[in-house]
């Protein structure tokens, strides 16, 4: 690299007072200009930035400026050339920014606050420095420049604390994520673990029938042998007096005195275990069909517990009748008789964070409360109250009324069994809005198919008493 030729100003110093003096000759104060040192170390301190990139960074640096330059210009151009090109577009104090701003994006952070830092030194120094004549356009410029500096320094760091808070938010998904791996895996061996020993069990009983069975036919197979053996015992006699009476006139009474029973038809009925194996496989295909129900709620249910996001309530929309806990995760009402107006949705408290994007999920318990309602909400609504709910509506709910449910408009209920725990999960993107008991895994109500035109709030209603107890606070809880 060719180093630039500092550039300086000559000074003569003439003698007299009056300035009619003869010049000294050339043994002049010789003082760098105010303004060239600023572009040349700028430009030199932009160079050595670009030379601590790598060749994929510096590719990717240069990629991001091809909007502003020809593209063959920046093809072939090495650092020396692309910090040219900058200078010579925007100028020095433009260029530091705009190249400030590309480190940001390919997060270089690191580089971007040393050349700013640098920078912010020139700066310094040039407003601190010595001064010749008054200055007055220098200390404009420093002034200026400085000021730009410190923007830009005020936008990479806000850049940086989005950055930071975007890897918070990434590890947190990835927590929720291992969680949620563990906790299915743990749900999958226990299922399985019961699939097997159900199986097992099943096959147990059905050795059991098998050899049941067996078991009575052998004992009848051996008493029949037993009767054979005494009628072959008792003719083996006759046979044998047979000999001594062939002779005597008595032999047609002997004869007839031979009784014998019917043994020799008589078979042995071999047991059929067919049908004893076909009840207990359909015993077992109905049993394994309702475990692998239970696991596929449970599994849907874990799988939703991954998107769960953090709510806290907001005590600006909660309704004055309502206390907000110091967390933000609880809500109950002041009196145990409160006065509640016609429309129990009025009785309300949103979440403070909006639900505007992919997915969402969060639990609340409800205990034993006789009443109350849970959803998402437009918050532009207000107290008005909803005009509609559903698909094309703006509140999307869950209901329960006096601890049971009721077909209220909006209040579609697919269950009636009391509910420890709901949970809400919700699909932007594609219109869905689920609830479900989180104990049972069981889908107990769900939107489908809504337009979605607002950011979308957490809605928590007390929904009246109607003299039944529901003094029981909503309790906003971890998956």
């Amino acid at each position: 690299m060719h180093k630039p030729v500092r550039q300086v100003w000559s000074w003569v110093i003439r003698e007299g007072s009056h300035g009619g003096g003869q010049e000294t000759g050339l043994n002049s104060y010789r003082v760098p200009p105010r303004n060239r040192p600023t572009m040349t170390s700028s430009k030199e301190h932009l160079w050595k930035t670009l030379e601590d990139l790598t060749s994929d960074q510096f590719k990717q640096f240069k990629w991001l400026l091809k909007e502003d330059f020809p593209a063959s210009r920046l093809e072939k151009a090495d650092r020396q050339d692309t910090v040219d090109l900058l200078v010579q577009k925007y100028g020095c104090e433009e260029a530091l920014r705009t190249s400030t701003l590309v480190l940001g994006k390919i997060y270089r952070n690191d580089l971007a606050q040393q050349l700013l830092k640098t920078n912010l030194k020139q700066t310094d120094k040039l407003e601190n420095g010595p001064r010749i004549g008054n200055g007055v356009g220098s200390n404009g410029e420093s002034a200026k420049q400085k000021a730009r500096l410190d923007e830009m320094r005020t936008e990479i760091s806000q850049k940086i604390k989005e950055r930071e808070e975007k890897i918070c938010e990434i590890q947190r998904s990835a927590e929720l994520s291992r969680k949620s791996a563990e906790r299915q895996t743990e749900e999958s061996v226990l299922a399985f673990a019961g699939l097997v020993q159900l199986v097992e069990k099943s096959l147990s009983h059905l050795t059991e029938v098998i050899e049941y069975e067996q078991k009575a036919t052998q004992k009848q197979a051996e008493e029949i042998i037993k009767d054979l053996q005494q009628e072959i015992s008792e003719l083996s006699r006759k046979e044998a007096e047979l000999e001594h009476l062939l002779l005597t006139e008595d032999d047609e009474k002997f004869l007839q005195d031979v009784k014998t029973s019917n043994l020799t038809k008589i078979s042995i009925t071999k047991p059929s275990y067919s049908e004893s194996v076909k009840t207990s496989v359909d015993k077992l295909k109905e049993a394994l069909s309702e475990e692998m129900k239970k696991f596929y709620k449970k599994a849907k249910l874990i799988w939703m517990q991954q998107f769960a996001v953090e709510v806290t309530l907001d005590p600006l929309t909660a309704h004055p009748q309502l206390v907000i806990s110091q967390d933000g995760k609880q809500v109950h009402c002041r009196a145990t008789q409160p006065n509640f107006p016609d429309r129990p949705e009025d009785i309300s408290v949103l979440g403070k964070d909006s639900l505007s994007s992919g997915s969402s999920y969060f639990e609340v318990e409800v205990g034993q409360k006789s009443s109350w309602d849970l959803g998402v909400i437009y918050r532009s609504i207000g107290r008005q109250g909803p005009t509609a709910t559903g698909p094309g509506a703006d509140l999307w709910k869950f209901s329960l009324r006096d601890g049971d449910g009721d077909n209220a408009a909006g209040v579609d209920l697919f269950q009636k069994a009391p509910v420890n725990k709901v949970g809400v999960y919700v699909n932007y993107e594609k219109g869905l809005v689920l609830f479900c008991d989180v104990d049972s895994g069981e889908m107990i109500r769900g939107f489908s198919k809504c337009s979605f035109k607002e950011s979308l709030y957490p809605f928590f209603s007390f929904g009246g008493n109607n003299g039944h107890p529901n003094s029981d606070p909503l309790v906003i809880s971890s998956p």
